[in-house]
């Protein structure tokens, strides 16, 4: 059993706010597990609370759905079918007040809600009657986190749950720790991909997945769309992690490379669609000493690392963009907002003006990430390693330029033990930096 303490402190802490409690995140990232297992062990054995008073649900069980049936007639039921995936509010209502009907303090623990009519309305509607608190998972896009606030008019309260981090992963599989990262940057932090007994067992379930669960939940959604095109473009952007992206330079790797013809408009709805499922996220290109937002290009990262690897069928994996990847999933693991940093630097050309002097141009070099949380904020260069003198240079550059105060760390895949570099950077390896919650302020 992999350890989620992290999300089950956050649950705990929020018992009983008066909030509904939304639980968001990528399918089979362990939503369920962590809300219908853990939670509801904390509240049976540690909270004493009467099981008869946690009523869990799960939106896409066909064995929960078909309990609803005495609760309408025929008619009902195939109104619900006309309407597809989602469930009859009206017959959930009246299968919740019958469950709670002697007026007791109740616990809803509620799956994939979005697949319930009128979701929000029903579970507001509970909010008022006062003896229920609510928790609930989704993988929609009306789950975003600048969304949740709006569904619920000020009554929501969002955790978003990653895929395991590196951290969870190890600590649960134990064994030697360099072999345990190769393992989950290969096949990354799916709890039922990492659940398989070898590696190409884990293979065949992150392809799987990824082709049965991903894709089909997003051609569910949007039928309009061409399979084939999803997945190709899906794949495309799987090859350009840590890349800087458009729509318009996917467009044309279509046409140079694949022979393919898909409008920009179309790859821009696509890439919306794979965010709005949690597969892949932007990173905004952020100029650092103008503090605002430089917009497209943008950069993707994959939510997991061996989904990511699955969509290549497990080919074409540099390591140098598992490393960043990693790296950047670590950080929001750890509640940072992360962007791309732009960093422009004034410089001297070969040109002078009529005055003789010479005249100056500006070069804007990249630093990997900014990561801010409240008042904190660290510049992170991610490099798969600095053999040379020249590659030293090229990752040191960017982070030299940055004339403010704020820490500057250099995580490097195979480094020695972590150490300040005579410029004051915080250099380590990447076992370092997924291995331990705080290693940001060594």
């Amino acid at each position: 059993m992999f350890n989620r303490n992290r999300y089950l402190e956050k649950l705990k802490e929020k018992e009983r706010n008066g909030l509904v409690k939304v639980i968001t995140g990528l399918r089979r990232s362990g939503k369920s597990f962590l809300l219908n297992r853990l939670f509801y062990d904390y509240l049976v054995q540690e909270r004493k609370v009467d099981p008869r008073h946690v009523i869990r649900f799960a939106f896409d069980n066909q064995e929960d759905i078909l309990r609803l049936d005495a609760f309408g007639g025929k008619d009902e039921a195939a109104q619900r079918r006309k309407r597809g995936r989602y469930v009859d509010s009206r017959k959930f209502l009246a299968f919740i007040n019958e469950e709670a009907k002697d007026g007791a303090y109740y616990y809803l623990l509620l799956d994939e809600v979005q697949n319930l009519e009128e979701f929000v309305r029903v579970l507001n509607s509970f909010l008022y009657k006062g003896n229920f608190d609510i928790y609930v998972t989704g993988s929609d896009s009306r789950f975003l986190s600048s969304e949740v606030d709006t569904e619920f008019g000020g009554r929501g309260d969002r955790i978003h749950l990653l895929p395991l981090s590196f951290e969870e992963f190890s600590s649960s599989v134990g064994g030697e720790a360099r072999a345990a990262l190769d393992e989950y940057l290969r096949f990354g932090g799916i709890p039922l991909v990492q659940l398989q007994m070898n590696g190409e067992e884990k293979a065949a379930q992150a392809i799987s997945i990824a082709k049965e669960t991903y894709l089909k939940d997003i051609e569910r959604r949007h039928p309009e769309a061409s399979r084939q095109m999803l997945a190709e473009t899906l794949r495309v952007a799987a090859s350009m992690v840590s890349t800087p992206i458009n729509p318009t330079k996917i467009e044309n790797t279509f046409k140079s490379i694949y022979r393919l013809k898909l409008s920009n408009d179309t790859i821009g709805n696509y890439l919306s669609w794979f965010e709005e499922s949690y597969l892949l996220n932007k990173a905004l290109r952020y100029d650092v000493k103008g503090r605002q937002y430089i917009g497209s290009p943008y950069k993707i990262y994959f939510e997991d690392l061996g989904i990511r690897n699955a969509i290549l069928g497990f080919r074409e994996v540099d390591e140098t963009d598992l490393v960043e990847n990693a790296v950047y999933n670590e950080l929001r693991y750890r509640g940072f907002q992360v962007d791309v940093g732009i960093v422009p630097t004034r410089i001297k050309t070969d040109k002078v003006d009529k005055n003789g002097k010479a005249i100056y141009g500006e070069k804007r070099t990249e630093v990997d990430f900014v990561a801010n949380k409240g008042s904190k904020t660290y510049y992170v260069q991610a490099a798969l390693e600095i053999a040379t003198s020249e590659k030293k240079e090229q990752e040191y550059q960017s982070i030299r330029n940055i004339d403010d105060s704020f820490k500057k760390v250099i995580v490097v895949k195979n480094e020695g033990k972590p150490y300040y570099t005579e410029e004051g950077f915080l250099r380590m390896s990447l076992l370092d930096f997924l291995s331990n919650h705080d290693s940001l302020d060594w």
